[in-house]
C-alpha cells in the first residue's frame, strides 16, 4: 500500500468558519474524512498534517522521502504565492508532488495568479472545492499506477 502524505497549509483549519463564499462551508476535518475514503478505494494510506508554519511544512517535505512516502498531495494556501522554500524543498526531496487548492487561484487577485511550488509539482488543480483534493488524489494514484486510465 503506497503511503501519501497530505499537506494543507496555513489557515487551512479554519475552513467552514472563514470566507464561505470563497472556500465553503466544508471543514478541514469533513476534506480529511472524505480523503481517507477515497484513500481506502485507491488501496493508498495517507498521513495527514496542516500547518501554519513554513518551516514545519518544509521539515515534513524533507524527511517524506526517509519517511517511505510515494507521493504527496499539497495544498500550500498562501504559501503557494510566497515560498521559495516550500519550492526549494518539493524539488529537492523528488517525489511526485500535486498542488490543489479549493478555490480556482487565476480568477482571484492577481498575487494569487503565480504559484511558486507549481513548476515544481507533477500537476496542479484549482477551483473545484473539496473535489480538488480528490482529483489530485485520483491523479496521484494513476501516478503510482494505483488505477487504469
Amino acid at each position: 500500500m503506497s503511503k501519501i502524505l497530505v499537506i494543507h497549509g496555513p489557515n487551512l483549519n479554519l475552513l467552514g468558519e472563514r470566507e464561505k463564499d470563497i472556500y465553503g462551508q466544508t471543514t478541514l476535518a469533513d476534506i480529511n474524512a472524505l480523503l481517507e475514503k477515497e484513500a481506502v478505494s485507491l488501496k493508498l494510506k495517507l498521513h495527514v498534517v496542516q500547518s501554519n508554519h513554513e518551516g514545519d511544512i518544509i521539515d515534513v517535505i524533507g524527511k517524506a522521502k526517509k519517511d517511505g512516502f510515494e507521493a504527496i498531495l499539497i495544498n500550500p494556501a498562501a504559501y503557494t504565492h510566497t515560498s521559495v522554500a516550500i519550492h526549494d524543498a518539493v524539488r529537492a526531496v523528488q517525489i511526485p508532488t500535486v498542488e490543489v487548492h479549493l478555490s480556482n487561484i487565476y480568477s482571484r487577485e492577481d498575487f494569487r495568479h503565480k504559484s511558486l511550488v507549481a513548476p515544481v509539482a507533477v500537476g496542479q488543480i484549482s477551483g473545484f472545492g473539496v473535489n480538488s483534493y480528490v482529483l489530485g488524489l485520483h491523479a496521484i494514484a494513476k501516478l503510482l499506477k494505483k488505477i487504469s486510465p
